[in-house]
């Protein structure tokens, strides 16, 4: 990213400053000078400009000061500004929604229509609104600490809020109104079934839930006592891949309840499951963690036929999680043989599928905290905590465009099908609708 830096001058404020060179210059000199001298001598053909009436009561220090407060600097927006000052007049987002009064955490659009957005904060309220003007439709409130997740249901008549504290709420969009809610241990996360109104959590105490919502009917998955720090139901509707903070997978059985496999030990992660995802059909799935590994497993199977690291070529995992670089986000292009990881050092990698090649890597500024690809091009999109969104070619490893307005670090994003609007979240307490502009659009 290119830093840039305007600075404004305007005639008043140069005029000032000469003034007072004048001044301190005339009043250097006649210190300097033989007390009892009052003619000045000169040399050549110097001229004289301006005569300055020297008072010798007026030299010390407060007397110059005073005498710059005559000056008379005027209090205008037009002076020096520093680069942050300029860097925040940058705004390319077409809507600001500032309805939160703390950080925002987490932002999804509605999978129907792609009109709507719901955003989760720091104060304790989730908002659906509408992305095109920022109204909103509906406020989320009860809850006990900040909503960190907020997700629609497949068919956009639902959506869930879920708290860090495990209270979550599922609201039905068209009435307004709350239509159930659970209280579960810490929450670290939530997602719907991708064809039934039934929804998924993760807690801190490492069981995985299922409710069908409205009813409440209510299965668990119980596994060792450690976080179940992600998951993600398979496009089948039938499994679910979780990821654990001991750096196991599990491939669960939704209807029979039962685990279908577990990677664990030298196939599963050293270090805490941060990330993961699957491609379109279900049959692979990427796992990201803090051990700076990606790997790739088949869910048929449940072996490892792939990992990915920063190290190059066919890389290993760091058994020293302390040491290497987290994964935070990773995700599969849809019509090339490429995945894409982004790492906490600011760096996202494209790698070849096929043969577990780092092809290339595109620097940030900061940490990458997000990414997504396009659905059908070979674009993928990352938020940054430097505060931009920016877009990717994953076949030249070239950036393609770079969206600010943000004061603070974009903690999530969603874009619509089409890849042509991305809603972002970000610490400065505010989400914004950014138009994505492309020269083949």
């Amino acid at each position: 990213m290119r830093h840039w830096l305007g600075l404004k001058y305007n005639s008043v404020f140069i005029d000032q400053v000469q003034k007072l060179v004048e001044l301190f210059s005339s009043k250097r000199a006649n210190s300097m000078a033989n007390p009892e001298q009052e003619s000045i001598e000169l040399h050549g053909d110097e001229e004289i400009i301006e005569v300055i009436e020297l008072n010798d009561n007026d030299d010390g220090p407060d007397n110059l000061a005073d005498d710059m407060e005559d000056i008379g600097f005027e209090d205008n927006d037009e002076g020096w500004e520093t680069e942050d000052e300029m860097e925040s007049e940058r705004d390319d987002s077409d809507l600001t929604f500032s309805k939160h009064t703390g950080s925002v955490f987490c932002v999804s659009m509605d999978p129907a229509t792609n009109t709507l957005a719901v955003s989760g904060g720091e104060d304790d309220k989730a908002y659906v609104w509408r992305v095109s003007d920022g109204q909103v439709v509906l406020e989320c409130t009860g809850h006990k600490d900040s909503v960190t997740s907020a997700v629609f249901s497949h068919d956009s008549s639902l959506v869930a809020s879920g708290d860090m504290s495990g209270l979550i709420k599922v609201w039905k969009v068209e009435t307004k109104e709350e239509v159930w809610s659970f209280e579960v241990g810490d929450l670290e996360w939530l997602e719907w079934h991708p064809c039934a109104p039934v929804l998924l959590a993760g807690t801190d105490d490492g069981n995985m839930w299922m409710w069908k919502i409205p009813s409440g009917d209510c299965k668990t998955f119980q596994s060792s006592a450690c976080q179940s720090t992600s998951g993600k139901v398979l496009p089948d509707g039938k499994r679910a891949v979780v990821g654990y903070e001991d750096g196991t997978v599990r491939l669960w059985d939704l209807k029979q309840g039962n685990c279908i496999h577990v990677i664990k030990g030298q196939d599963g992660h050293q270090g805490p499951l941060t990330c993961l995802t699957c491609n379109k059909d279900g049959s692979l799935v990427l796992t990201g963690s803090v051990d700076g590994s990606v790997k790739l497993i088949n869910t048929a199977t449940g072996k490892v036929v792939g990992v990915f690291s920063l190290d190059g070529g066919k890389a290993k995992g760091s058994r020293n999680g302390e040491e290497s670089n987290s994964v935070e986000s990773v995700g599969f292009c849809n019509i090339l043989p490429l995945i894409a990881a982004a790492y906490l050092d600011g760096t996202l990698a494209i790698y070849d599928l096929s043969t577990q090649v780092l092809r290339h890597s595109c620097r940030h500024e900061a940490g990458v905290v997000h990414l997504q690809w396009e659905e059908s091009s070979s674009l993928v999109s990352t938020c940054s905590l430097d505060g931009a969104l920016r877009q990717w070619d994953a076949r030249s490893g070239k950036m393609v465009s770079e969206y600010r307005g943000h004061a603070a670090e974009i903690l999530d994003f969603a874009m619509n099908r089409e890849a042509t609007v991305a809603v972002t979240a970000s610490g400065d307490n505010q989400a914004k609708v950014f138009c994505l502009q492309r020269p083949d659009r």
